[in-house]
């Protein structure tokens, strides 16, 4: 039955497990399989054509383990690539956009921050968003260069990872931001540190929840959410070293497996 199919979720390395945990909470009773393409990150550095080319290789693996729907988890690889996956795969997409929208319409100061890749904030669909939902609004955008490397290496609390984040953050704060939107799915992984520099009357907002409701969504429009009452299987698969993806995830309690693959 295809509604006992995984969903697929890919990511430009570990940075997508953050959408992966928001997605087993809200749908127990799904199997997925998790692919980590972090020998090619961070994609935001790397041109359109590159990034479609990356995404359909991931596609391509993923159909390949009998996927019944995919989760692109990295919000470079959708605002590049989501497009050009929806017209030539009979399968349904769910794209990560940075969470313009809620912040634009939340804020009080009428000021945003938007922490985001070079490869996000330059696409056409980040513009065509920011445009519609942030006119007479101060957004400031910000390219986390050099955030997602880090966070590959394991690096989450160093003095390399908090130095860049007050270079980045702190002049925001100048213009009085009351929303903060993380634009990568990496960056929720720093959300203590990005605290301890904005302070707590800033709310910082991701994408996570908003994409498992959708997902769920989708899957109920299509008549494809599992009702197994068997234990679901969760599979992660990584062109790196497993280590630094075993520890993001230590804080999962349910079972799943880690496999380094060559792709």
């Amino acid at each position: 039955m295809k509604a006992q199919q995984p969903i697929g979720l890919f990511d430009s390395g570990i940075g997508g497990t953050s959408i992966w945990k928001e997605v087993v909470k809200l749908l127990p009773n799904e199997n997925t399989i998790y692919l980590a393409d972090s020998k090619n990150a961070p994609y935001g550095e790397k041109s359109s054509e590159e990034i479609i080319a990356l995404s359909v290789k991931n596609t391509e693996f993923l159909l390949s383990k009998g996927c019944k729907l995919i989760i692109v988890a990295c919000n470079t690889a959708t605002t590049n690539a989501i497009d050009y996956l929806r017209k030539n795969y009979p399968i349904p997409f769910i794209g990560i956009e940075p969470a313009i929208k809620p912040a634009a319409l939340l804020s009080k100061t009428g000021a945003i921050g938007i922490l985001a890749t070079k490869g996000t904030l330059s696409s056409k669909l980040f513009e065509k968003t920011t445009k519609e939902y942030t006119k007479n609004m101060t957004t400031i955008e910000q390219d986390g260069e050099g955030l997602v490397p880090l966070i590959e290496e394991g690096k989450l609390n160093s003095p390399e990872i908090n130095s860049l984040l007050s270079i980045y953050l702190k002049p925001m704060l100048k213009f009085n931001i009351d929303h903060l939107v993380l634009g990568c799915t990496h960056y929720p992984y720093l959300i203590p540190q990005i605290k301890k520099i904005i302070g707590e009357n800033v709310t910082i907002i991701d994408s996570g929840e908003a994409v498992a409701r959708q997902t769920k969504a989708v899957l109920e429009k299509h008549n494809l959410l599992s009702n197994s009452t068997t234990k679901s299987h969760h599979q992660f698969y990584t062109n790196a070293e497993t280590k630094v993806l075993k520890e993001i995830l230590s804080d999962v309690s349910i079972e799943f497996k880690v496999e380094k693959l060559d792709f």
